[in-house]
């Protein structure tokens, strides 16, 4: 696979990239919403809701996890999960920003 040549771009477009790549899976989207849907730490639910192995469901949370997305406590030999507000506002913020209303005129093409 060939380099990435990230410094031909600005900050901004590379944020939003990174952020795009985080949540560029399914089963990411639906560990999300599930997080948003419970509005609480969620301690080993998640492969029973997402009906993926024990492996893929960890790799998709690391994911999520080195994104800023979520965070993780350690309660006995658990791991439990609930959305990170602050990067949350973040890539609302972002996204907003970047699918901002446009007032387009007709067909460009």
């Amino acid at each position: 696979m060939g380099a990435t040549k990230t410094d031909l771009f600005t900050k901004q477009q590379n944020d939003i990239a990174n952020m795009a790549k985080a949540l560029a899976h399914p089963a990411r989207i639906a560990i999300l919403q599930y997080l948003v849907k419970k509005n609480a730490c969620v301690c080993g639910d998640l492969v029973d809701e997402l009906g993926l192995a024990q492996a893929t469901t960890s790799q998709h949370l690391k994911e999520l996890k080195n994104a800023g997305l979520i965070q993780g406590t350690i309660e006995g030999v658990s791991v439990c999960y609930c959305i990170n507000p602050k990067v949350w506002k973040q890539y609302q913020q972002f996204f907003a920003g970047f699918f901002k209303e446009v007032d387009l005129k007709g067909s460009c093409c």
